[in-house]
């Protein structure tokens, strides 16, 4: 069933892709582009996610260490 939802999938994204940029194109290489292209945007957005997914752990690293030392110095640092 993958195989067919591939297909169906490839087609609608090769259809689209094709109007969008004005080409002629049979019905296979219309779903050969539909398919490749989602293997390309599947690999470049897996990326972006986790550059993004890295940035956001170091934003979050960064401000639960600043939300520490704030905590340390309001509350342990004045006791001395």
């Amino acid at each position: 069933m993958s195989v067919i939802y591939l297909i169906i999938i490839g087609a609608a994204a090769g259809f689209l892709a094709t109007r969008i940029m004005k080409i002629e194109a049979g019905i296979l290489p219309t779903i050969g582009i539909g398919i490749a292209g989602a293997l390309i945007g599947g690999l470049v957005l897996q990326v972006l996610l986790t550059v993004a997914g890295l940035l956001g752990g170091l934003i979050g690293a960064v401000l639960g260490a600043l939300l520490l030392i704030w905590l340390y110095q309001t509350y342990w640092a004045r006791r001395k």
